[in-house]
């Protein structure tokens, strides 16, 4: 298999050959990224990171895999947290305001903070000249990303959303299948991702809609949306009917768990989002999507994301081999492809911001797919509400 151009020998060094694509097999346009910049850019491109919580670090390792990058600047506002990264990382550059950070001369920064703060720490880095790879959700709602997207027209630059899942070799295979046409007409997808107790941080930023945007449906279930719509090439939804429930984290005293991410409780904090979504999405008439999200649910735990199509199916990220359902001469046939699955997609997504950061192609998940499928998850907490099918 062949790298892709834009990565270079060093590169591929330390990621991996498996599955390194390029963002849309198409250079930039000039209304996105302008020519003249591309000719001035260095080799190495400086970096920053704005918040340096869990995944914050994740992005820093990133960087540090690219022989492209330059991590230059970092921001938090724990002290103690800048301090340790910086130090692991050997960056001198360190701020606690992130408005400081934008005064530098980074050309790219990763945006790891908060779902509340996205909207005005990304409008702000645009409008002091870098490009961006903002982390997923895009936003609490539609309305804030399509501030994201307006101001990114007027500052010419690069927004590329974290939706780490598609760099994952199966995903990529996956896509390449639908793309040759060997899977037919996809006409239906499955997006299941059920937690028997995983409330994260019960009582803190996740559970507190304001901060967060809702439970797990915005926290999880929008990395299996948008890879539904990524790997079917779908990408015009336009009705859903949804109900979410608040069954087990409402009263948080008597919420009953083995272990908690970003824990313990916060019993003097609250939890107003819900702990389960389900629903239906229409696409026209040319495909549905069924999904069933959850955080906490008396169930067996499940993940995998399921793509019906009229030549063949297939079922992804459930940790077992890919298979492909279809038929071969005559008969029915199940295909396991073998692929290198060693790749970390977290190094691949950092490549690729880089590459559309030198204008070599388009990001790997744009502002206008972000504004997409936040406008999908405003209509499904709408539907939710109302107890009706809504319009997109």
């Amino acid at each position: 298999m062949e790298a892709d151009a834009y990565i270079t020998p060093s590169t591929v060094s330390t990621i991996g050959l498996a599955f390194l694509r390029p963002c849309d097999n198409r250079r930039a346009s000039a209304g996105e990224h302008p020519i003249a910049e591309i000719h001035i850019m260095k080799q190495k491109i400086k970096v920053g990171i704005v918040g340096l919580g869990a995944i914050g670090k994740v992005h820093a390792d990133a960087y540090a895999h690219c022989a492209d990058a330059e991590l230059t600047a970092l921001c938090d506002v724990d002290a103690g947290r800048l301090a340790e990264v910086s130090e692991k990382h050997q960056v001198k550059a360190r701020f606690t305001d992130y408005r400081d950070l934008l005064k530098t001369d980074v050309a790219a920064i990763s945006i790891c903070v908060g779902n509340h703060l996205h909207r005005d720490v990304a409008v702000a880095a645009l409008r002091a000249g870098k490009h961006i790879l903002l982390e997923k959700p895009m936003t609490l709602n539609a309305g804030q990303a399509a501030d994201i997207v307006a101001t990114q027209k007027k500052a010419h630059k690069v927004v590329q959303i974290g939706m780490v899942n598609r760099q994952k070799p199966e995903a990529q295979l996956i896509r390449e299948e639908v793309q040759s046409g060997r899977l037919g007409e996809i006409y239906h997808m499955r997006a299941v991702l059920i937690r028997r107790r995983g409330i994260p941080g019960l009582g803190g930023w996740f559970t507190t809609k304001a901060v967060s945007g809702g439970g797990p449906l915005i926290d999880i279930g929008v990395h299996w949306l948008d890879l539904c719509m990524y790997l079917s090439g779908q990408w015009h939804p336009t009705r859903v009917s949804a109900m979410t429930y608040a069954k087990f984290g409402a009263n948080m005293r008597s919420y009953k768990y083995v272990s908690m991410w970003a824990g313990p409780p916060n019993y003097a904090g609250v939890c107003n989002v819900e702990d389960f979504a389900t629903g239906l999405v229409r696409f026209g008439r040319k495909a549905t999507l069924s999904f069933e999200i959850a955080w906490a649910a008396n169930s067996e735990e499940s993940a995998y994301i399921e793509l019906m199509g009229d030549k063949g199916g297939v079922r992804a990220m459930d940790g077992k081999p890919l298979k492909i359902l279809t038929e071969y001469e005559g008969r029915l046939a199940d295909i396991t492809p073998q692929f290198n699955a060693t790749s970390n997609p977290f190094h691949v997504q950092a490549a690729k911001f880089l590459a559309a950061c030198r204008g070599e192609c388009h990001p790997a998940a744009t502002s206008a797919e972000g504004l997409t499928l936040m406008r999908l998850m405003d209509g499904i907490y709408k539907s939710a509400k109302s107890g009706q099918e809504v319009a997109l």
